[in-house]
């Protein structure tokens, strides 16, 4: 059956859109692709329908639950065999899922690049034919992207590893430097990229300087488009948790029913949230940038930007949320320099201190002094001893294995504990022999407290030897899983730990605490231009959608038809209004006083727990608020001063605690 056949009778379409046909021939083919797509222009149909004919397994790397689910309701729908390993689910769901995958049955199996990091899941996908790795959302494995995700970086690593003969890349955001990265890493040919173009003529691209009432700004123009009977689907997108929650409930007031949706709320809440919008009972949300990705929503006729977006390509995202359905939708930015402060304090925020560093260095090479050189990392525990957030930690980890230092080799759970559903007797009445001996001492050995006993596997070592019993780790979890999945018990692991092989022992620390804080800082000089960038294409005096276009390298732009002398027609400044965004209201100068008010209790409080003042950056998350591991056990969230300078630049509020820090040295 062709290509052009199945398209028909598999998935009910009979055309090809945009440059799907391309796509999929090359893939066919047998050639490594990249699609770069405008957002809701089909980029899932380039990996599902060549799934259909290619021999093997098509293994899908997603970075979100949400978006798996979605399209596996889809494939689900279309008879295609289809499934997913994630973390909603219980063992005996994996279990099945990875037999029917080696047994043949599946033809697409989606992934979260996290689970590439499971032993387990490795040595299955060794076993297994496979003929297509897709990676969706590409862009996040480039640093020079937004949405970098560390783990992402090892996918071309992953793909040897599994002899997988070729890759598809699937982004709708990518810069020429984005594309150029992602093409290197996976040895894409330049004639084997493919992009559709960002331009989408039925969206209409508005910018507005944000007045002080803001709020009020919002409300007139939305007001109009919500009249009962008539609303127009609309996101509205906000920066700040608490502002979701703010702007929702004056919207409400309005008589324009509004929904906060953001990370604060439990996943059910939101999952509600989500699905009345789908089903248009809640035809307004108000969403921090937690909400959108697995969006499908053909008619959302409004994305405003009551804050910034985070970047450019966070800009494109979000608007490419409206008007799928091709009919005319409207983008609005209420633009201000106000927000950009809490921007770039995000940026800054993500900065590790140079000593947390050096700190983690010192732990490898403690490591690597051992016979076995080997490194056992539990991750929280680690973010907390070396005061480095998660995502920052994460990103070390990676760049350590890049420079060859340290090798992830397996991951192990440290805790166990279990819960009998039968009588521990009629257990070990089920065997015979060795194993019978070696059940009884296993239930022996795990006492049971009230309902749960905990696994002490060095007691059970102990045991074993006395008794001449093999009760080696693998094989205490072996059995106990095969005693959860036959239902005689409950097994809960906790406690996650990656081991590492430490390849070079003997390096510098100091050298290589310097470059990789020196690399930390380029990152947050690119990310804080990134974010300067986005101003200056919201103060174009050219076309809007022509600098967006541009932005992304799409040509198609000019494509004879689509435009009137490089103008879009449907843009602020197509209209006549290029925008200069108001400056943000200036803060008075920082005092002594409010060293002494705001600063000095955190100072105290890290003083006595730690034996020393903070340094300047630590000092300044403080106060702008940006959080890190270290506050939990200071309770720094408690002190007043927590947050007081949130809209201040967090260079300044660094550079006067500098001041004073050293100042209070000398004395």
């Amino acid at each position: 059956m062709s290509p052009r056949q199945t398209l028909k009778d598999t998935f009910g379409f009979d055309d090809f859109r945009g440059g799907q046909q391309a796509v999929i021939s090359s893939v066919l083919q047998g050639r490594s692709t990249a699609a770069i797509f405008a957002t809701g222009a089909g980029k899932s149909l380039c990996y599902q329908l060549p799934a259909l004919h290619l021999p093997h397994l098509t293994l899908v790397v997603s970075p979100l639950l949400a978006l798996m689910q979605d399209q596996l309701a889809f494939l689900e729908r279309q008879g295609i065999a289809a499934a997913s390993i994630d973390s909603t689910q219980d063992r005996e769901t994996g279990r099945e899922v990875m037999e029917r995958a080696k047994r043949g049955e599946l033809k697409i199996l989606m992934v979260s690049v996290e689970r590439l990091k499971n032993e387990r899941f490795r040595h299955f996908l060794r076993q297994v034919p496979i003929s297509l790795l897709v990676v969706d959302e590409a862009h996040c494995i480039s640093e020079w992207g937004h949405n970098f995700r560390p783990d992402y970086l090892k996918l071309p690593d992953y793909q040897r590893d599994f002899a997988i003969p070729q890759a598809l890349l699937l982004t709708a955001t990518a810069t020429p430097a984005v594309i150029a990265d992602m093409r290197e890493k996976f040895a894409i040919a330049p004639e084997n990229v493919i992009t559709t173009g960002f331009y989408r003529p039925n969206l209409e691209l508005l910018v507005a300087p944000a007045r002080q009432d803001r709020q009020q700004q919002l409300i007139d123009w939305l007001k109009p488009q919500m009249q009962p009977g008539s609303q127009a689907p609309t996101i509205v997108y906000v920066t700040l948790q608490h502002t979701a929650e703010r702007v929702a409930k004056a919207l409400t007031a309005q008589g324009i029913v509004a929904t906060a949706y953001h990370a604060g709320l439990d996943a059910a809440r939101r999952d509600d949230i989500q699905h009345q919008f789908m089903r248009g009972e809640s035809p307004c949300i108000v969403a921090t940038i937690a909400f959108g990705m697995g969006i499908d929503k053909g008619n959302i006729r409004n994305v405003v930007h009551f804050d910034l977006p985070k970047s450019i390509e966070n800009y494109s995202q979000e608007i490419g949320r409206a008007g799928r359905d091709g009919l005319p939708s409207t983008c609005l930015t209420l633009a201000g320099r106000d927000g950009l402060r809490v921007l770039e304090n995000f940026v800054y925020g993500d900065t590790p201190e140079y000593r947390g560093i050096y700190r983690l260095l010192e732990e490898i090479a403690t490591a690597g002094a051992a016979p076995e050189c080997q490194w056992e990392v539990l991750l929280n525990t680690l973010s907390r001893d070396t005061n480095i957030r998660l995502l920052p930690l994460k990103t070390l980890l990676v760049r350590l294995e890049m420079h060859g230092i340290i090798a992830p080799r397996f991951a192990f759970l440290a805790e166990y504990r279990l819960r009998y559903h039968l009588e521990p007797e009629s257990i070990v009445a089920r065997f015979n022999g060795e194993r019978a001996a070696f059940v009884r001492l296993l239930i022996d050995h795990i006492p049971i407290a009230r309902t749960w006993g905990t696994v002490d596997f060095e007691r059970l070592h102990r045991a074993g030897q006395a008794q001449q019993i093999d009760t080696s780790r693998v094989r205490v979890i072996t059995a106990l899983e095969y005693f959860q999945d036959k239902g005689w018990l409950t097994l809960e692991g906790k406690r996650m730990t990656d081991v590492f092989e430490v390849c070079q022992p003997h390096f510098s620390i100091e050298t290589l605490a310097g470059q990789l804080y020196d690399e930390c800082l380029a990152r947050e000089r690119a990310e804080i231009e990134r974010l300067h960038a986005m101003l200056a294409l919201f103060e174009t005096e050219s076309c809007l959608t022509r600098r967006l276009a541009e932005h992304f390298g799409d040509s198609t732009f000019d494509t004879p038809g689509n435009t009137e002398q490089g103008r879009c027609g449907h843009c602020s400044v197509c209209y006549g209004h290029p925008v200069r965004l108001p400056e943000a209201p200036p803060h008075p100068p920082l005092s002594a006083t409010d060293f002494q008010r705001h600063a000095l209790p955190f100072i105290e409080r890290h003083h006595a727990q730690f034996g020393q003042p903070p340094n300047a950056q630590r000092l300044a998350h403080f106060l702008c608020g940006l959080t890190m591991p270290i506050f939990t056990p200071l309770k720094a969230r408690g002190l007043n001063g927590f947050a007081l300078f949130e809209q201040r630049a967090y260079p300044e509020v660094r550079d006067w605690a500098e001041g004073f820090l050293v100042n209070a040295s000398r004395n």
